[in-house]
């Protein structure tokens, strides 16, 4: 392998873990590429509601800390919603007790649900709620003007890419290219209509373990959702989104009549923990694993972006 400049990265992976890991390391000054293989708009990540929330991700202390580092980022953002796709936005937390909320001392708004806003136990909350097209595209904006480059391409093992530092943020990925078996999906189908004027997002499940979710994107609102253990299929299943409409219309009649944009699915990459470490590849170069972010990839991104780039500084 030709030598190649001491500071330079590369970062495997260009969904919203990937770019913004890359976007600290090139604002930090390292000389940073991402290889990827398909294009940031068709990445696990753009099919994201994307809620700022930790879901479906371990070790649950360490995520909430990265998570709380991210808001900090997010609410910043959100000063800029048109260009980074990030706006705060109010809406209830289904079956989440006020009393248990880890973050009451950071979001002070926090407070419980009324009868009118959720039949049920339910904690209201302004948090980030994220446009991932827009902000996919404001990350990969952001990464080129800080002098990185993106390059589309699969990679098959660690030993091609020619890098001194190499920075795995893979996702599901991981699970072939590691190897690491213990990768697994978390199916998640998503309905796109047009809204029928739903100002608030909503997350709640019924006492069969059914999973109901709107958010309010600009121009359409988002419908859930499901989380369907080892299913690897990402095409839509019409009758899975049917019934994503009927339970999310019991909450909000009016979704019963909004018309269909889109459907999506995307596989969130769960693990019993997320792997965030540092490993020295058998010819001596540095390998740092950034992945299994379950369903808080946007969530705790930002977060976990700092930490790996902190592994790359040793």
């Amino acid at each position: 392998m030709d030598s190649e400049p001491d500071d330079e990265v590369i970062v495997v992976g260009g969904g919203v873990i990937g770019l913004t890991t890359a976007v600290v390391l090139a604002e930090r000054g390292r000389r940073v590429r991402v290889w990827t293989r398909d294009p940031v708009e068709r990445t696990t990540s753009a099919v994201a509601g994307a809620l700022w929330w930790p879901y479906r991700i371990e070790p649950v202390a360490l995520a909430r800390r990265w998570a709380l580092r991210s808001l900090d980022v997010y609410e910043e953002l959100a000063a800029r919603p048109g260009a980074t796709g990030v706006r705060m936005v109010e809406g209830v937390l289904g079956e989440t007790d006020p009393d248990d909320a880890w973050v009451a001392d950071r979001l002070p708004g926090l407070r419980p649900a009324t009868d009118r806003e959720y039949r049920g136990t339910g904690l209201w909350a302004r948090l980030p709620l994220i446009d991932m097209a827009v902000h996919l595209r404001w990350l990969r904006e952001r990464f080129l003007d800080a002098g990185g480059a993106i390059e589309v391409r699969t990679v098959s093992g660690f030993a091609e890419v020619e890098a001194p530092v190499v920075v795995n943020c893979t996702g599901m990925g991981a699970r072939e290219l590691v190897p690491d078996a213990s990768v697994r999906p978390v199916r998640g189908q998503l309905v796109v209509v047009e809204n029928p004027g739903i100002r608030t997002w909503l997350v709640s499940t019924d006492a069969a373990g059914a999973m109901a979710y709107f958010f309010p994107q600009p121009g359409r609102l988002l419908l859930g959702g499901t989380a369907d253990e080892d299913d690897f299929s990402t095409e839509p299943d019409p009758a899975v989104a049917a019934a994503i409409v009927r339970r999310c219309a019991a909450l909000r009649p009016e979704i019963a009549g909004a018309r269909v944009l889109d459907h999506r699915v995307g596989l969130r990459p769960t693990r019993n923990a997320v792997r965030l470490e540092r490993e020295l590849l058998p010819d001596g170069r540095l390998l740092v694993h950034n992945y299994g972010h379950g369903g808080a990839g946007v969530t705790v991104s930002w977060g976990c972006a700092s930490e790996a780039a902190r592994l790359v500084a040793g």
